[in-house]
């Protein structure tokens, strides 16, 4: 199995956070999104991941460094491949094209999800699906009664169906995959101005390639600030008890930690209420702080603060007592 991880796109929404590291680097529950997303699928399939293709833009040697170790908790050999233009989907998996052969699955990395990835891997293709209120927003599937896709419509303005593509897809056979992905492309076939998967899908389907239909659980966006905290608390929900979210060096004094709270290595509270839904990276120093339903990234100092519903950076300085702060890296916020 071969995983293509589309993951070029700038984050604009959830800036300042995304000022210095992509989007599917920021952690949830002490986790980056992309690295959340490869070892839950790792779990899933029954057949090794051999490689996981990450479709990147310019985002510096620290990076591709991070993903090469990503691709390395689960045994599989990391390619990195360019996008240097926002073309739309197809195009970002037509840069991944010479990874694309064999089984492979391609999974954008803007979102988490809670679902059961088993699947019949006989099947030509799967596309994961959810009900939606607001189709028009999104690409979006009919199918038969049997679950098999009739129809791949781009964004309809006409109700079609409540039935969103989630972007999680799943290829029998990755080289007819690449095939009709080339053919799009050479062909400069657009659709609301970029090369989009559902014209490839939808082709695919007319030369008698079967979708099947699966539906996820949950949908955890992660487009801006308000919605990655959403997805920090239900993720420290669903991990709670299932992975070590407070890591053994953290030292406190005279604070009291309100579970779920994922606290990283060799952080130190002290004289401090933190939780419940915090998430704190490593090397960090909280002080007198009362903080509830945040992400603190790694090495911030935190003194004499009081906020909720906050986003904080790396190697961020925050005093002062705000209700809500998002604060980007490198940053000294003081009130």
């Amino acid at each position: 199995m071969k995983i293509i991880i589309p993951m070029a796109g700038r984050g604009s929404r959830l800036r300042p956070q995304t000022l210095t590291v992509p989007k599917p680097l920021i952690p949830i529950a002490g986790k980056p999104i992309v690295q959340r997303i490869v070892e839950d699928f790792n779990a899933s399939f029954p057949n090794a991941i051999e490689e996981i293709a990450f479709v990147i833009g310019d985002f510096g040697a620290a990076v591709e460094k991070q993903l090469e170790e990503i691709a390395a908790l689960v045994g599989a050999r990391c390619s990195l491949y360019r996008q240097e233009q926002p073309l739309g989907p197809a195009h970002a998996i037509w840069c991944a094209r010479e990874s694309l052969d064999g089984e492979c699955l391609v999974v954008f990395a803007d979102t988490l999800f809670k679902a059961d990835f088993r699947f019949d891997l006989q099947e030509d293709g799967v596309i994961w699906v959810q009900k939606v209120d607001n189709p028009s927003s999104f690409g979006v599937v009919t199918t038969d009664a049997n679950h098999y896709i009739q129809a791949f419509v781009e964004k309809p303005q006409e109700f079609v169906s409540d039935k969103a593509i989630v972007g999680i897809y799943y290829f029998r056979d990755g080289q007819n995959f690449r095939q009709e992905v080339d053919y799009l492309i050479s062909n400069n076939i657009l659709d609301k101005g970029e090369f989009q998967i559902t014209s490839v899908l939808e082709n695919m389907k007319n030369r008698n390639t079967r979708f099947r239909s699966a539906e996820i659980d949950e949908w955890l966006d992660c487009g801006n600030k308000d919605n990655v905290l959403l997805t920090n608390r239900r993720m420290l929900e669903l991990k709670s008890g299932v992975e070590n979210l407070i890591d053994p060096s953290v030292r406190t004094e005279n604070a009291i930690i309100i579970p779920p709270c994922y606290i990283g290595p060799d952080t130190f509270i002290s004289n401090s209420v933190i939780g419940p839904f915090v998430s704190i990276g490593a090397n960090c120093q909280v002080e007198h702080a009362i903080i509830q339903d945040s992400l603190v990234q790694n090495d911030s100092t935190l003194r004499k603060v009081m906020f909720s519903n906050s986003m904080i950076g790396n190697q961020a300085q925050c005093q002062g007592r705000l209700q809500e702060w998002s604060i980007g890296d490198f940053t000294v916020a003081q009130q």
